[in-house]
């Protein structure tokens, strides 16, 4: 991988790049959508590419590995051959649904044991087989596995944690240096920030993280639920730490806010499930605030989803259809929603974009924070 900055705003820590991989280049700052188990839900590939127009999609270890199950994929030639996506991906290490299960797993030193959310069956992650897993997906790039703790969190826990984190690592490292590529492309190693709210604990990550000498870092467990204040606090920390010549991903954020408020803080890559879940309960996310068409007060209006025609849903359709279509159960209004979400998402961080190459991204981020936090 190669990651080239290319300018950056004047007033804030904002900055653009370009982010080269073997499937492709990545423009930053990017949203990635969340194709959790080879499928961003409601979305076929070719509307990723051409509508949604996304340079890079995620993928889930832990959901890939139990269906369809790594060795299907390796037969397929990897996940992008597997779902005939030709562009970059990115996996997470699992860590996080891990997290999620925290009721039926058991976490030590050599990793964690937990039971499928599918039939109940017992399974185990270790760093070196959530590596072997990975390398077996064949995504672009790939993350360290970590413990990603809950909110709130006692300190000695999140202290030990991460620790255990960085332990985990150096395990990961070594795998990796013993295990080639299993296909014929490169794939790059993010490793992970921890250390809850804490900001002692956050700096001393970073700094541990940053001497790994990695291509690209991420910094985790900043979206389980703290304030938006806190969560910004702590990226702010961290960014100031992490090397300035790599890209930096905040893992699972956010709101469109989220989103512009931590480009301004140094952050190049992101992901949530938000505008696809989101869409699937009705909610579309503008520039001038927030819809739920579910509401009554658009069943006569007859005016596009979204005059602004980030994808071609917005105005071939009406906002009186979009709603009769979620009245009646309709999945197409889902999808509809979701191409729309995921669009307007892609459009947000290219516009930011263009804003940090011109040196005014502070003031347009500043007005667009104003606009989009409202209810329509």
């Amino acid at each position: 991988m190669f990651f080239e900055l290319k300018g950056k705003d004047n007033n804030s820590k904002a900055r653009a790049g370009v982010v080269e991989t073997d499937h492709g280049l990545i423009e930053t700052p990017i949203f990635m959508p969340v194709g959790t188990a080879a499928s961003v839900k409601g979305v076929h590939q070719t509307e990723l590419t051409n509508e949604i127009n996304a340079d890079i999609i995620l993928g889930n270890t832990y959901h890939l590995y139990l269906r369809p199950k790594t060795d299907i994929l390796s037969q397929a030639g990897g996940l992008h051959k597997f779902m005939n996506w030709h562009r970059p991906i990115l996996t997470d290490s699992g860590g996080y649904q891990v997290y999620s299960l925290s009721n039926t797993n058991k976490i030590n030193e050599n990793g964690v044991k937990f039971k499928s959310h599918i039939d109940g069956s017992t399974h185990f992650f270790s760093p070196e087989s959530s590596m072997e897993i990975q390398r077996k997906i064949g995504a672009d790039i790939i993350m360290a596995f970590d413990e990603c703790t809950p909110y709130p969190c006692e300190y000695n826990y999140a202290k030990r944690s991460m620790h255990m984190t960085h332990r985990w690592l150096e395990r990961c490292k070594t795998f990796l240096n013993e295990n080639p590529e299993h296909y014929n492309y490169k794939q790059t190693f993010f490793p992970i920030v921890q250390g809850s709210t804490y900001k002692d604990l956050r700096k001393q990550s970073a700094e541990y993280i940053a001497n790994a000498g990695a291509e690209g870092n991420a910094i985790g467990g900043l979206s389980v639920g703290e304030p938006a204040e806190e969560m910004y606090a702590m990226t702010e920390v961290v960014c100031d730490i992490l090397p300035w010549d790599k890209p930096r991903y905040l893992m699972g954020v956010g709101t469109p806010i989220n989103i512009l408020e931590n480009i301004a803080l140094g952050i190049d890559m992101f992901d949530c499930v938000m505008p696809t879940r989101n869409a699937r309960n009705g909610m579309l996310f503008t520039a001038h605030g927030t819809i739920n068409i579910k509401n009554k007060k658009w069943e006569d209006d007859f005016s596009p989803i979204d005059e602004m025609n980030h994808t071609f849903v917005d105005t071939f359709y009406t906002k009186a259809y979009l709603k009769h279509l979620f009245s009646a159960n309709e999945y197409l209004g889902k999808q509809i929603a979701t191409i729309h979400n995921l669009g307007f998402y892609m459009w947000l961080v290219r516009e930011a974009r263009k804003h940090i190459l011109t040196g005014d991204f502070t003031d347009w981020k500043n007005s667009m924070v104003k606009q989009m936090d409202k209810r329509l």
